[in-house]
């Protein structure tokens, strides 16, 4: 049986590398601003902010039913 798996033609695995490391490359600025500690607080306040809603409304129904 014949190998056919090899790669075909003029293939320049050093171009894919270069095209790789330019995808890299335009993703890192994003990275940089999700790691920024004022940007992230905010989705964990609105958490904990509804969380604590829930628990005084279920509280609220709880104590209407009870009474």
């Amino acid at each position: 049986m014949a190998n056919n798996q090899g790669p075909q033609g003029n293939y320049d695995p050093a171009g894919s590398t270069q095209m790789f490391r330019a995808f890299v490359d335009e993703g890192a600025p994003q990275s940089q601003q999700a790691a920024d500690p004022v940007a992230s607080a905010g989705p964990r306040v609105g958490l904990i902010v509804g969380v604590v809603a829930a628990v005084v409304i279920v509280a609220a129904v709880a104590w209407l039913a009870l009474a």
